[in-house]
Order: structure tokens, then sequence, then C-alpha cells
């Protein structure tokens, strides 16, 4: 796998994206040759017709992303690829003949851009169902063996299942206990014990051997394994390696000890410094940009219910520093008792008219960004929590505490990749990703975060 972002990503993902991309470019290439009816000579002197195809690759690939065609559980139909194929190719093309009326340098030939048009969706079609059959057939997945059956094997093995693109399969697992051999424990089998361990990886063509004992003590295989690294099979510790093809740490199969020596953690003085310039340098041009927006806002909120524009509430900041976090009022006046904090719900009866809009478009965050400018909140980072929340948080879910030690965020990792939390169950989903963040965090990341927030918002995904 390779690390873009602080992020893990399969070999073989980052080879599709790059084989579309040229492909998208070729096809700008052909439709401009066959326009010049295959005189060579007419294309190789085209007026830039090199950035004219680059254009054309980026705004292609850039709303293929939006229409979710990178994730392949989505895409999982031939009916289904069609239909965003066709919405990303529509959407490809007003934004290109927006560029092309405020800079006219850059068009491509009408007949170009027409051709083109078929040819992109004919391309990308068939290499799409090309990769749809290699993920089928598993062609080029590494074989993961792994040993233990409990908790953090099952959750393991899951998610391999359930991510096609993963680029690993696993073949089996290893346990030591003898009623367990042969049976299945998700959906490989039990297919050896500790001893024999070495013996399963030449049999199964192991690439990679994933140790994810909940138990250790007493029973470690380290002969064995030991075995296998000399071999030249990569072994990995399984929280590691979950955290790796998910972006998330499992909170409750995880030991300080693990924290401590995990590579991470790493919050320098520049990056500290880079991270509240970018922050600040964000939220200034977003304000300026919204501020029409901005103003809308407020007059709709006065007139729809009565109270003030503006809603603040106190909440946890860097090192459980208390501030108070400055939103649009979505909610009608006094909708909690004095000191009795309630978790927001699905179709909240407490949200307005104006609020129930501008929590769906997002449009009540915009003024944390007032937040951000004071210090009190960074752009990117975990989602601030209340303090009444946090206590109670505290006690049922282990290493809460460690989401503070950075700044909280307007938009984060967590909420991008889970749904808006309303339990105690989702805080401790959404910390698992939290924590992955305050582990992974560098500005590109931020960035990376920030880039995907826009496609949450544009597909309203999760506001309640």
């Amino acid at each position: 796998m390779l690390r873009i972002f602080n992020r893990y990503y399969p070999f073989r993902n980052i080879a599709f994206f790059l084989i579309e991309g040229f492909i998208i470019f070729v096809s700008v290439v052909v439709a401009a040759f066959l326009r010049f009816g295959g005189d060579i000579g007419k294309l190789l002197t085209y007026e830039l017709i090199i950035p004219k195809a680059l254009l054309v690759t980026m705004i292609c690939q850039i709303c293929l992303y939006y229409n979710e065609l990178y994730d392949f559980k989505i895409t999982n139909s031939n009916m289904e690829l069609g239909i965003r194929l066709l919405q990303a190719a529509g959407s490809a093309y007003i934004i290109l003949a927006v560029i092309y009326f405020f800079f006219p340098l850059i068009v491509l030939g009408r007949g170009i851009f027409l051709i083109n048009l078929f040819l992109l969706i004919g391309f990308i079609v068939s290499w799409r169902l090309i990769y749809n059959w290699i993920l089928r057939t598993r062609s080029f997945d590494r074989n993961v063996l792994i040993v233990g059956t409990g908790d953090i094997a099952g959750k393991l093995t899951e998610e391999i299942i359930s991510k096609k693109d993963s680029g690993f399969q696993a073949v089996g697992f290893i346990s030591n206990d003898p009623e367990m051999m042969g049976k299945s424990v998700v959906n490989p089998r039990v297919v050896g014990n500790y001893s024999q361990i070495l013996d399963v990886v030449r049999e199964r063509e192991v690439d990679d051997v994933i140790v994810a004992l909940s138990e250790r003590r007493g029973i470690f295989p380290a002969d064995a394994l030991l075995e296998c690294k000399m071999n030249g099979v990569d072994v990995e510790e399984g929280v590691s390696f979950y955290e790796r093809i998910t972006g998330k740490i499992l909170v409750d199969s995880i030991n300080p000890s693990w924290l401590i020596f995990s590579e991470g953690f790493k919050k320098s003085r520049i990056k500290k410094t880079m991270k509240r310039i970018t922050g600040a340098m964000i939220s200034t041009v977003g304000l300026l940009l919204t501020s029409p927006l901005f103003i809308i806002t407020a007059i709709s909120i006065r007139l729809d219910s009565p109270g003030p524009v503006f809603f603040r509430q106190k909440r946890v900041g860097e090192n459980n520093k208390i501030f108070y976090v400055l939103k649009f009022r979505s909610m009608i006046q006094a909708a909690e008792c004095e000191g009795c904090p309630v978790w927001a719900e699905k179709d909240d009866p407490r949200v307005t008219r104006v609020g129930r809009v501008i929590r769906k478009l997002r449009i009540d965050e915009i003024p944390q960004m007032i937040n951000v400018l004071k210090g009190e909140m960074s752009f990117v980072g975990p989602r601030p929590e209340r303090p009444e929340f946090m206590e109670e948080l505290k006690k049922e879910i282990p290493y809460y505490s460690q989401r503070h030690s950075v700044k909280p965020g307007i938009t984060g990792w967590a909420q991008i990749m889970y749904q808006y939390g309303s339990s105690v169950e989702d805080a401790r989903e959404k910390l698992q990703y939290d924590l992955y963040y305050v582990k992974n965090m560098s500005t590109l990341l931020d960035l990376m975060i920030i880039f995907k927030t826009v496609k949450v918002v544009l597909l309203r995904k999760g506001a309640r």
C-alpha cells in the first residue's frame, strides 16, 4: 500500500486512477485526430493540445469523484455505473463550457468537443467494466492469513470482504483451539494451528500474516511468526492493519503502549503554525465569499421565529479548555431547559423551518469561521463536544479525552467518514476516526478533508 496525505491506498487503486486519467487524456487527443481527418501534422500543430487535454482530464476526474464513481460499494451494478457516468460527463461538460466562456484561448474546437464526449463515455465504460471484472475475480489481491479468531480478527475480515477494492483477500484463520478447526469465523475458515502457520503460508501463497489476537500472554506464536518473517512474508499487528485499511483506530482493542509506541501524534511548532495560518486564510476567504448568504440567513432566521440570530453554546476545546461556539440558530428559543442537554435527533421537532434548511445545507456552521479566526478552533479537527456530554462519554469510551489534544474543527475526518452522531455508540465510532486524525494529522490531510467536505455538503450527507 502507498501512503498519500497520511492515508494508505492499495497500489492497484492508484494505478486505476492514473490509468483512467490517461484514458481521458487520450480520448481528447484521439478526438482531435479524428476531427482533423487523421492528419497527424494538423494534430501536432494544433495549439495548446496538451494543456487542453489536461484540463479536460482534471475536470472529468473531479466530476467522477464527486459523483461517487471512485466508491466501488456504490457503483457495484452496471445500471448505477451508467447513470452516474452520464451525470459526471454532463457535469464535466457544463463546467468546461463555463471555463471556456471566460477563457476562450483554451477552448476545444466544437467538433473535437462533441467527438470527445462520445469517445470519453465509450472508453470509460469499457475500462470500468474491465476493472469491475478484475475486482470480482480478485486478481492482484494480496492473500492474507489472520492469526486469531476473536473480535479483532472478525472486524478485520468483515472490512476486507466488504471493500472490493481493498487489495486484500482473507484466505483463512489460525487458531490453537482444536474445536475451531475447519469452522467458519466470518467467511473464511480456520485452516491451521500455530505450529502449521508456515505450512499454510506456503500452501496458500500468503503475502501477509496479520496477528489479531485479543489476548497474547502465554499464547503468542513467536517462533512461527519469526519463521514467516525470515521467509520474506510480511507480518503485521492486527490493529495497525485495521487502521491502514479503514482510516480509523479500534479504541476497544488498543492499550496505552500501542498509542505510545506507534508512529504519529507529532505536533511540531511548524505544523501547528501552518495549521493556524491555513485555517485563518480559509476562514477569511470563506466569510468574504459567504457574506451575502450570511446576511440572507440572518434575516430569514429573524423573520421565521422569535429569538437571536446566533446561537452560543459551551464546547470543549484544545486541552479541555471551554469556549463558546458560534452558530446560526436553527432551533426554537430555549430548546433545552437550563442544565438539561439533549442529543440531537433525526427530524428533531425543536428545529425551525429555516433551521431545517440551513442544517441540511450546513449553512448553520458558517459563523464557526469566526471561532477559527479567534484561535479557538481549527478549520479541520474533531467536532467540538459539549462539556456535559464529554463527562458522560469519558466514562463510557476509552481514550475519549485524547481527542482534545488538538483544536476542534468545523469539519474533520470523523465528520466526512461517518454520519451525524446522536448517541454514545455514534460517539465511539466517531472517536475511532478522530484518533486516526490526531495520529496522522498533516496539512495535506487537512486539504484532502476540506476537498471531501465539499462533496459531503454538495451531496447533503449526514446533516440533521
